[in-house]
């Protein structure tokens, strides 16, 4: 039984307890978060993070706090000998990431970042489908995942770069970056506009990125955006012999809508293919919080690397990250 502790006890904090209650693999042993917890609260609670990085008893810690505290409390619990789990973005820039895995290389310990998407079942079947060659090769592919903010968004910490680290990109984009390399693989060019042409913030509400892999010519058009107005998630993979496009997130608040997988094959001579040729298949539940807490603590007690969400796919996706804001202005 692994003896956890719990960095950041908000939203993603009570999301990691609820999953690691449920694999029946794992006891909370101690709780912290920067706000006074309720009483009513049933875990034990610290006002001081040291008392779980430095407890002898807990061998794992996850870390669900505010973008800047990330970095420190990884490295910190790495070299206290703690196996961690981190919610994205690992830091602020692939730099920072480097140093991580430095320090990671010398704990010898387990490294796990929050890349929830690639957990999810819709996801995990497009991936399968894409392996199978049955559609030939990705040619090209679109994301769109965007949301809308209120006036309280100025309160909050992500509405501070220095807090943050970044606005929508690093908050959502991010996930759709990582995606595309999932499926697409890596990419070496970056074209992008990096913009705040609404909130006149010192983060940016919208980007517009083209990502290309010179040496496979996949093509992937980014759009992230909290300028929407609503929330939504799409993301787009046509491959040579046809195409397979996911429209909405299977997700607690049902803000993203239902999660729904279109396919189709082409057709190489007219008609072109219609709706009515589409396979569509809704996927019911979201599985992707238990999946995560498995491949963590699987990797823990069989000293293996985690197969997802791995300091190396972290690195992967904050040069993107990097390249995105130096080329978008």
């Amino acid at each position: 039984m692994h003896k956890v502790g719990i960095i950041g006890f908000g939203k993603m904090g009570q999301i990691r307890v609820q999953a690691l209650e449920s694999s029946g693999k794992a006891t909370i042993k101690l709780v912290y978060d920067e706000n006074e917890l309720p009483i009513s609260i049933n875990y034990k609670v610290t006002e001081n993070i040291d008392k779980i990085i430095n407890n002898p008893e807990i061998n794992a810690i996850f870390i669900c706090t505010p973008n800047y505290l990330n970095k420190p409390l990884t490295v910190q619990a790495l070299e206290a000998g703690k196996h961690v789990f981190c919610e994205k973005p690992p830091a602020f820039n692939s730099r920072e990431v480097e140093e991580i895995i430095s320090v990671e290389k010398k704990s010898g310990k387990i490294l796990m970042y929050g890349f929830n998407h690639r957990h999810h079942e819709s996801i995990r079947y497009m991936r399968k489908l894409i392996d199978s060659k049955e559609f030939g090769k990705v040619l090209w592919m679109r994301g769109r995942y965007g949301k809308s903010v209120d006036k309280f968004f100025f309160d909050t910490w992500r509405a501070r770069k220095k807090l943050a680290g970044g606005g929508i990109l690093l908050d959502q984009g991010i996930h759709m970056l990582d995606l595309f390399i999932m499926l697409g693989g890596d990419f070496d060019s970056v074209q992008a506009d990096v913009s705040s042409c609404y909130w006149n913030l010192d983060i940016e509400d919208n980007v517009f990125a083209i990502y290309k892999n010179s040496k496979t010519g996949v093509v992937a058009s980014l759009h992230s955006t909290m300028t929407q107005w609503r929330h939504l998630f799409s993301l787009e993979v046509f491959l040579e012999k046809g195409y397979m496009v996911l429209n909405g997130l299977k997700t607690s608040s049902g803000t993203y809508g239902d999660e729904i997988l279109s396919i189709a094959k082409n057709r190489t001579i007219a008609p072109a293919a219609v709706w009515e040729d589409e396979e569509r298949i809704t996927f019911e539940t979201d599985n992707s919080w238990t999946s995560e807490i498995n491949h963590f603590l699987n990797a823990i007690e069989n000293d293996t690397p985690v197969p997802v969400g791995s300091s190396a796919d972290a690195l992967a996706v904050m040069k993107l990250i990097d390249q995105t804001y130096k080329n978008g202005g």
